[in-house]
């Protein structure tokens, strides 16, 4: 019965060694479906590596200004160019605010009228007003930069106004020195006046020269 026993124990031991040296093969290197590669290791050693996110730089450009001259007449609003072409606009106040005053630049006679010239303020504007010290008023659209006055012959303050919903701007003046225009009709009225001497001149000269032949014609 002992006999038995050990056997039954040897044969246990060998089925289960069997089973573990058919694995290792004696090296104690495990199967090939455990083995990993380099490869593999790689997964481990990229983990260690911080993850940067990749930016794409856009193509977009810098915004550029609009092509708004304040003191051009007859242009589109900046703020229309700005909404259809993506541009810059200098800052504007609100609908809601009055406007800052325009900038008067001229006050001149070009040989036919006094012409005012201004800018245009940042502001919303609605339209201008022009006035003359004691003279005429003219109002004018919100495109326009320059006004043509009738006849100014004396010294007057000249002053123009930015309006729109809310009120008034503050005045921009500029006085007037009629001296241009003073020295015009001064030389008109001395060329006129010579004008009207040569043509009495000429007159006298030709019933002088009447008579002379009207006495020369008796005599004979």
């Amino acid at each position: 019965m002992k006999n038995h026993h050990f056997l039954l124990v040897i044969v246990c031991l060998l089925s289960i060694k069997g089973p573990l040296t058919s694995t290792s093969a004696g090296t104690g290197i495990p199967p090939n479906d455990l083995i990993l590669s380099t490869e593999d290791y790689s997964i481990f050693e990229d983990s260690s590596t911080p993850i940067v996110p990749v930016i794409k730089p856009t193509n977009a450009g810098t915004l550029q200004r609009c092509d708004y001259n304040a003191c051009r007449e007859k242009q589109t609003p900046c703020e229309i160019l700005s909404t259809s072409l993506g541009c810059l606009c200098p800052g504007f106040t609100l609908h809601n605010q009055r406007p800052e005053p325009p900038s008067l630049s001229s006050v001149s006679w070009n040989g036919s009228a006094v012409v005012v010239w201004w800018c245009a303020p940042n502001s919303y504007i609605t339209s201008y007003v022009v006035t003359v010290e004691g003279g005429e008023k003219q109002t004018l659209r919100a495109d326009q930069r320059r006004a043509a006055l009738s006849q100014i012959d004396h010294k007057a303050e000249v002053c123009v106004v930015a309006v729109n919903d809310a009120g008034d701007s503050a005045r921009s003046c500029m006085e007037y020195q009629p001296s241009s225009n003073s020295l015009a009709l001064t030389v008109g009225l001395i060329g006129g006046t010579l004008g009207f001497l040569l043509l009495i001149l000429l007159a006298v000269l030709l019933c002088r020269r009447r008579r002379q032949k009207k006495e020369e014609a008796r005599q004979v």
